[in-house]
């Protein structure tokens, strides 16, 4: 091969290496590697916001990490029982973060009692700290909630809550610890 055709196939492959990194820029930049939280202390107050690292972690590590039932409504996205999660009737006065990162997720405040046998609250406690998803399975349309730091399967969201949003967040106990308000506590 002369220098020519040499330095020409070698730009030829240059062009192909840059357009495939800009398509993995692309798919990069769709599952970003960080995201802004709004933090909480454990009684609730707000803290600010905070850019905080994507948590990722292995299917070992989470399983190790979780126990089985919570392994398999976070990471595969299941659904525990109805009447049979922990929190479904807890109305005690705390905050509900994520079980895989800790992620301030909901507030007691906002909890109601809708009926259905899981957890249900109208509002997060920070919208930033939950993301949204269309989940097309079981041929239903429904909104899927994940938890931003870590991608957790939460539950879903329906438009039939009471007022002031009108929403229901419908969350899986198991995807969910609680921490009973300091105050509380004190008075207890």
């Amino acid at each position: 091969m002369g220098r020519r055709a040499f330095l020409r196939a070698g730009l030829w492959r240059a062009a192909g290496a840059g357009v495939a990194l800009a398509g993995f820029s692309r798919i990069l930049s769709a599952h970003p590697r960080t995201v802004k939280i709004a933090e909480f202390s454990n009684t609730g107050a707000p803290e600010g916001i905070k850019e905080v690292e994507k948590l990722k972690k292995t299917n070992a590590e989470w399983r190790a990490q979780l126990t089985p039932e919570e392994y398999q409504v976070t990471r595969e996205a299941g659904t525990e029982r109805a009447f049979t999660g922990r929190y479904w009737n807890n109305y005690e006065h705390g905050l509900y973060r994520c079980i895989c990162c800790g992620n301030a997720l909901f507030s007691s405040d906002t909890k109601f009692h809708s009926g259905t046998g899981w957890p249900s609250f109208w509002q997060p406690i920070a919208p930033e700290n939950v993301t949204e998803r269309l989940d097309t399975s079981f041929g239903a349309i429904r909104t899927e909630v994940r938890c931003a730091e870590c991608d957790a399967h939460l539950g879903h969201k329906f438009h039939d809550g009471p007022k002031p949003t009108g929403l229901r967040y419908c969350m899986n106990s198991a995807s969910l610890h609680f921490i009973k308000s300091q105050a509380a506590n004190a008075r207890g």
